[in-house]
């Protein structure tokens, strides 16, 4: 396997991996928010509830104690009358000390009939809170207090062990969601392994027999379907390629074969050898493509030493017919001698079509050919290249702005991404510094 498919493969995995620990992530996240959120709600609610059942019953304890102090006052108001509670402070005002009050307890002086929270902070420092109860009749006012520091340590006390519950079942819930997400998430690892070492032959294994009719069963023999028939789409296109190739060689190797036959004959006038050189230039630009569309049919990389510089002085060959009476100078700069590892099929082909389209958009100047140390530039000083051209020139099936009244279906430059795709190439066209364009096709440390 090249190195480019084991890394690819690599990824996948890993790619894989990352995405069992996102789902599984999800499904324990799924847990520990449930959990989290119906805990934090029974918390406020239970809060909630004994906030205003503890409100209610000292409220009404509070009514029935004043009311009941008032009683007894007046059976003897000589006397202070006892309160049953001890948090319970209680106290009677009579008309004559109502200014009294006014100075005292000013707070008190103002309030109506019914019950108050009262809170502060006392001339040491301290804070207190306390209800109080008021009755205010035209000679007495009745005043009962009712301590609160006990009830609100209390509600602060079970505000703890309430924050307490809430961590605790939260913990819980990600264990649990823990302990899901493994039960879940194996059968799923297990389809995955076993997917991908399916990978590893021509024919891959059935799955579903592995798996019970669950949904991950379900998903296996959806699975199996899928793989039986990519399977047999993919021995179809070899099948037909393999076909295709042996079909076209054979016509292509009789022409080579004829077109040989007639250039060794010493009789030929020069019109009628200029079109056999054309015709064999022609079967050699067949069996090139030909060949590198058998790479990328079958995902298979060739291997060679090709000297970028023979194949580009061939280019200009093959093209230099189509310059008569076109004032366009083809020229090579080669820096260093360039040899790449690539059949010579696919780099004629890739180069075949930037040199190609440079000379078919060039009406007049020159195109240069720099062969530098890893990569060739092929600059024009043709009409240039528009943003949208640059955006989508190596889709398939796209032609620039310039290619209305050329031939051709678009598809070249397509082929050439794909090549650069197959061998790790990078293939980039810009436009040039000040007209034409610049395609730079980078071949990497060779």
């Amino acid at each position: 396997m090249p190195a480019t498919d084991a890394a690819s493969g690599r990824s996948a995995r890993v790619r894989e991996r990352r995405y069992r620990r996102r789902l599984r992530s999800r499904i324990i996240l799924s847990f520990v928010l449930l959990g989290l959120g119906l805990t934090t709600l029974f918390a406020f609610l239970t809060q909630e509830a004994r906030d205003r059942v503890e409100n209610t019953l000292v409220e009404d304890l509070m009514n029935r104690n004043i009311d009941e102090y008032a009683r007894r006052y007046y059976v003897d108001p000589m006397r202070n009358p006892a309160v049953p509670l001890e948090q319970i402070r209680a106290r009677v005002v009579r008309r004559d000390r109502f200014e009294e009050l006014r100075h005292e307890q000013p707070d008190w002086y103002e309030l109506g009939d019914g019950i108050h929270n009262l809170s502060g902070v006392d001339e040491d420092g301290t804070p207190f809170m306390y209800k109080l109860a008021v009755r205010k009749t035209p000679d007495e006012w009745f005043f009962l207090a009712y301590d609160m520091t006990e009830t609100v340590r209390g509600a602060t006390q079970f505000q703890r062990a309430i924050f307490g519950s809430v961590v605790m079942v939260s913990l819980l819930s990600a264990l649990i969601g823990w302990w899901s997400a493994a039960r879940v998430m194996s059968p799923v690892s297990e389809l995955a392994n076993r997917l991908s070492r399916s990978g590893d032959s021509s024919r891959p294994q059935a799955l579903a027999p592995h798996f019970p009719d669950d949904e991950v069963g379900q998903l296996a023999s959806a699975l199996d379907d899928y793989a039986f028939r990519l399977t047999e789409v993919v021995q179809r296109d070899r099948e037909f390629n393999a076909d295709v190739s042996h079909e076209l060689r054979t016509p292509l190797a009789v022409i080579k074969g004829a077109v040989e036959l007639l250039l060794s004959r010493p009789d030929l006038d020069d019109k009628t050898r200029t079109r056999l050189l054309r015709i064999q230039r022609a079967e050699q630009q067949c069996t090139d493509l030909i060949s590198a569309l058998l790479l990328l049919s079958r995902e298979e990389r060739g291997h060679g030493a090709t000297d970028i510089g023979r194949v580009v002085e061939q280019l200009f060959d093959a093209h230099r017919p189509q310059l008569v009476g076109k004032p366009l100078v083809l020229r090579l700069e080669a820096e260093q001698r360039l040899v790449v590892d690539a059949p010579e099929a696919a780099v004629t082909v890739a180069l075949g079509n930037l040199v190609g389209n440079a000379i078919k958009y060039t009406l007049e100047g020159e195109v240069v050919v720099r062969v530098r140390a890893h990569s060739v530039e092929v600059a024009d000083s043709g009409p240039g290249l528009s943003a949208e051209d640059a955006a989508r020139l190596f889709e398939r099936g796209y032609r620039g702005t310039h290619a209305e009244h050329s031939q051709g279906g678009g598809i070249g430059l397509s082929i050439v991404r794909r090549l650069c795709d197959l061998y790790g190439w990078q293939v980039r066209v810009v436009p040039g510094a000040t007209r034409g364009v610049v395609a730079t096709l980078s071949f990497g440390r060779t």
